[in-house]
């Protein structure tokens, strides 16, 4: 029989549901499993240990009312969860408590989930390497030598070892994305506006770059957990006025998909596009219309988000800058050399970023 932390979200829920087992089994399963592998991997930097059981203890005393109940998730460290720090990976934030959770742990929350541990981000979530100097590296779970990804590297590795069966992430430039192709897990960036976002450290307004492109998303193990974790964190939340209750389901159309196998700045690995062929083959015959396409004008699209968000960055180094890391600030330098906002006029930025959108839609 599959072990307890190999089951999926889903699968858990079910099990909970039908009483086959206890929620209490469950996050004892998952906290063994944690004593068991992270120190091998460092991917968890703080078991919630107490709370996880006591709330365990009160759903299995009640009957399940949301779609996970009992169920344990866990959550990024910039991401907050009232009675733990949201650190940012931050030294200086170390102790930085929240007085309220952010709306995807609320919404977990609801319907039924356990919040069991935090997972470890590079510095300010703002590199695609899981490192910063309060948490240390977190390594890839298959090979050491191989990076686990990032923004969200430690929660796809807390994923990807059974630590976790469903977990809460973000991502602006590849945060969600790049440690799920890193690790072999499966993650989603849903569409702007889709997932509500806010934090209740100061500062908490959020920059215009974040609110144009940043998004909160679940990640897991199957994409049926994705598809569950998309449909409890979806939806118009008060705290984002950028957030919006569009429906998740609609007329039916025909699903489609464009595979994209050529890139501006390098050619892809042959086992990357077979790969590729390979996902459409699968959707393909699921009844999915594929055909293979070149995206618009990817080299552009590139350099116009980073001159969106390098004009916010440079903002903000006189904030971030002195407590982060010198290595860290390094990069966020070089990074705003590269797309300095002194070279194109925001009007100029946004309006070209408006075409390409346009260019995209259709």
């Amino acid at each position: 029989m599959e072990e307890i932390w190999g089951k999926s979200a889903a699968e858990l829920a079910a099990l909970i549901r039908n009483k086959t087992v206890s929620s209490r089994e469950v996050v004892q399963a998952h906290l063994d499993r944690i004593e068991a592998v992270n120190g091998k991997v460092n991917a968890v930097t703080v078991a919630l240990a107490e709370t996880a059981l006591a709330a365990a203890d009160a759903a299995d005393r009640t009957t399940a009312r949301g779609p996970l109940h009992g169920v344990p998730f866990t959550i990024k460290e910039n991401i907050d969860c009232l009675g733990s720090a949201t650190t940012q990976g931050l030294p200086a934030m170390a102790e930085a408590m929240p007085t309220m959770d952010a709306p995807v742990v609320e919404r977990m929350k609801a319907a039924g989930a356990i919040p069991l541990a935090r997972t470890n981000l590079p510095e300010m979530g703002l590199r695609i390497a899981t490192d910063n100097p309060l948490r240390g590296r977190t390594c890839n779970p298959w090979d050491p030598a191989r990076t686990c990804g990032g923004s969200s590297g430690g929660e796809a590795v807390a994923l990807a070892t059974g630590m976790s069966p469903i977990g809460l992430g973000n991502d602006i430039g590849g945060s969600l994305r790049n440690p799920a192709y890193c690790c072999g897990i499966t993650s989603l960036k849903p569409t702007v506006g889709r997932v509500p976002q806010a934090g209740s450290i100061p500062p908490v307004e959020i920059p215009l770059s974040f609110r144009l492109m940043a998004v909160q998303g679940p990640m897991a193990r199957t994409v049926e957990d994705l598809r569950l974790g998309l449909s409890i964190l979806a939806g118009w939340h008060p705290r984002d006025p950028f957030s919006v209750p569009a429906p998740l389901q609609g007329p039916t159309v025909t699903d489609r998909a464009a595979l994209v196998t050529e890139f501006p700045n390098g050619p892809l690995p042959p086992s990357g596009i077979t790969a590729i062929r390979k996902a459409g083959e699968i959707l393909q015959s699921q009844g999915w219309s594929v055909d293979e396409a070149q995206a618009p004008d990817l080299a552009q699209i590139n350099r116009i988000w980073g001159f969106v968000l390098a004009s916010d960055l440079a903002q903000m180094m006189p904030l971030i800058g002195p407590v982060m890391s010198s290595g860290a600030v390094r990069l966020l330098e070089s990074f705003i050399a590269e797309f300095n906002p002194q070279k194109m006029s925001s009007l100029a930025v946004h309006m070209e970023r408006d075409r390409l959108s346009t260019l995209w839609s259709a």
